[in-house]
């Protein structure tokens, strides 16, 4: 285990450590320690790391991630997972406003409530939202959750630590609508 403390080090610190990680093990899970509201906190990951943050982060936490597992003790405020890229976050409080912000690929799991605009201009990630959600992004919509999906969210649960504690049927599936993958006049007012 890695511990790191950013009320003694900081936030790039951090990153250059995640960012030096071999892209082929996980290697010790990462402990970060009073984040204090930090922002960027866990960002631009291509190593299959498992970050667990404890207590509430700033902007941007855990954007541009390939393969990390980033788990916020806390609440993230907005932009949590911008242009996600295959990996999993696990927010245990609430996110801000336009959360999964052109999320690629991965899952974005939360447990409390979430901003204005979750998932705007989204591709193939899935997001699951255990509280309200104030309104969603362009091209964002409320999908089916079916048994597949109910799985997989059991698994990122299970990995946060939650194991038994949380309901996935307590949850709602979020996605792509994919009106905007390609131009269509009919869409001009969603661009």
């Amino acid at each position: 285990m890695t511990e790191f403390d950013l009320g003694e080090r900081s936030v790039r610190e951090l990153n250059a450590a995640l960012h030096a990680l071999d892209g082929e093990s996980p290697g010790a899970p990462f402990e970060v320690r009073n984040p204090r509201g930090a922002h960027a906190v866990a960002v631009g990951i291509d190593a299959p790391a498992i970050v667990n943050v404890h207590g509430h982060v700033g902007y941007y936490c855990a954007g541009m991630n390939q393969h990390a597992t980033v788990v916020v003790n806390g609440n993230a405020a907005a932009r949590c997972g911008i242009s996600l890229k295959g990996a999993d976050i696990v927010v245990k409080g609430n996110v801000g406003h336009m959360s999964a912000f052109m999320a690629q690929a991965g899952n974005l799991v939360v447990l409390g409530d979430a901003g204005d605009a979750l998932g705007d201009s989204l591709y193939e990630a899935k997001l699951y939202v255990r509280g309200a959600v104030a309104s969603l992004g362009a091209d964002c919509i409320e999908k089916k959750m079916k048994d597949k999906h109910r799985k997989q969210l059991r698994a990122l649960l299970d990995a946060a630590g939650l194991g038994g504690e949380v309901d996935v049927a307590d949850f709602t599936r979020y996605g792509s609508a994919r009106r905007l993958y390609h131009f269509h006049i009919d869409n001009v007012d969603e661009y």
